[in-house]
């Protein structure tokens, strides 16, 4: 949904993109710093609860999002002295704030014609969500989201009803 070239659309492209390509915590995200992302690697070094650290790669479309702002938009939001070495920046220069990506992400959502209610934690469930129902093993979601426990990963395990038919018509033998 954001469109066009200023800072801020750049910057509100690549927050929701990495938000949803690395199904970071709204907390995990306004930490990183400029060091926790390799673009050219593609991958992002988050800290979640406890201040255990975990890699996740990035898909190309939060890489390229990232990579625009970076180039053209974190620049000119950066005030001088032009020390900050947060990723996202508000556009004040500073650090952006959980609040600020709270109200991007209604922002857009109200744009795009979104009438339920969505949260920086909608598109943690949704990569989560999306892993599952294409096949991906609940471990590998487990280390990706940087859950402890295997049972707080089930949560997002309610399997969408074409995926189940899917999975039943190819390995039921009667199917």
């Amino acid at each position: 949904q954001p469109r066009g070239a200023s800072p801020q659309a750049l910057r509100d492209r690549a927050i929701l993109e990495v938000l949803y390509a690395a199904g970071l915590r709204v907390s995990e995200l306004v930490s990183l710093d400029r060091r926790d992302l390799n673009l050219e690697l593609g991958y992002v070094r988050c800290r979640g609860k406890g201040n255990k650290e975990r890699i996740v790669p990035l898909g190309q479309m939060a890489i390229q999002a990232a990579k625009s702002y970076l180039r053209s938009g974190r620049s000119q939001l950066l005030r001088p002295p032009g020390r900050e070495e947060a990723f996202f920046l508000n556009l004040r220069g500073k650090r952006i704030t959980r609040q600020a990506v709270w109200q991007i992400l209604k922002k857009y959502a109200q744009k795009a014609g979104i009438e339920k209610s969505i949260s920086p934690h909608t598109l943690r469930h949704s990569f989560a969500t999306h892993l599952l129902d294409n096949g991906a093993d609940l471990r590998i979601v487990q280390e990706l989201l940087g859950h402890v426990s295997i049972a707080t990963t089930q949560i997002y395990t309610h399997v969408s009803n074409r995926r189940l038919r899917e999975v039943y018509s190819k390995y039921h033998p009667r199917a």
